[in-house]
């Protein structure tokens, strides 16, 4: 039987050199492209089971530092808005409807409606004006050539209103088990069952 057509996507990309292909946690990387990162331990798709220690990441990242070609960034809460700032200009500019956003130090979620653009492209978009929209603020990324976020990302598809609600709530959720805040972003839109809306929100007819 066919699955329903996708209606939303779940994206997912991290900032740059902050969950590496052969993160001690797993990943979704089928390949290591450099040899010193590759040195650092094996690939393991997806996430493990029984998960390492904080100890264990630290210690991976601190030996990750020695060999990364340009430091690795994480986002202090105050850089959220600039972050926000470029996804609202990249939301608007392709037309885009998003259902759900968290930044967060190390990686970004978006709930987001099926669009003519697949969801790699959707990403590349975003990372793009996200990673001018932070250049412009961090005097510390004048190189152009530094990398914001690791190239590409991560989707998710989204079948169904109650997988879209699911995920909504999931990515809601993730700044507040932080203990960041988790501002109601203003490029963000209630989702609306689309697109069964109409369907489900039209009164039942006589008879029915």
């Amino acid at each position: 039987m066919p699955q329903p057509p996708v209606i939303a996507y779940h994206l997912i990309w991290t900032a740059y050199g902050s969950w590496l292909p052969n993160d001690p946690r797993g990943s979704t990387s089928t390949t290591i492209a450099s040899d010193p990162i590759a040195e650092l331990g094996p690939l393991h798709y997806g996430r493990r089971k029984i998960q390492p220690s904080r100890e264990t990441v630290r210690q991976f990242y601190q030996r990750a530092d020695e060999v990364l070609e340009f430091r690795r960034i994480l986002f202090a809460p105050q850089e959220f808005e600039t972050i926000a700032a470029g996804l609202s200009e990249g939301v608007g500019e392709n037309g885009y409807t998003c259902y759900a956003a968290a930044i967060m130090p190390d990686h970004v979620h978006l709930v987001i409606r099926k669009h003519r653009h697949a969801a790699e492209e959707m990403i590349a978009r975003l990372q793009t004006r996200t990673r001018l929209a932070v250049y412009s603020q961090r005097a510390d990324l004048l190189d152009a050539e530094h990398p914001v976020w690791t190239t590409g990302g991560w989707n998710g598809f989204l079948r169904t209103p109650k997988r879209v609600h699911a995920m909504i709530q999931y990515v809601e959720q993730n700044p507040i088990k932080q203990k960041l805040l988790a501002p109601d972003w203003p490029f963000v839109k209630p989702y609306g069952n689309w697109p069964f809306h109409k369907r489900m929100q039209a009164p039942n007819r006589p008879g029915k």
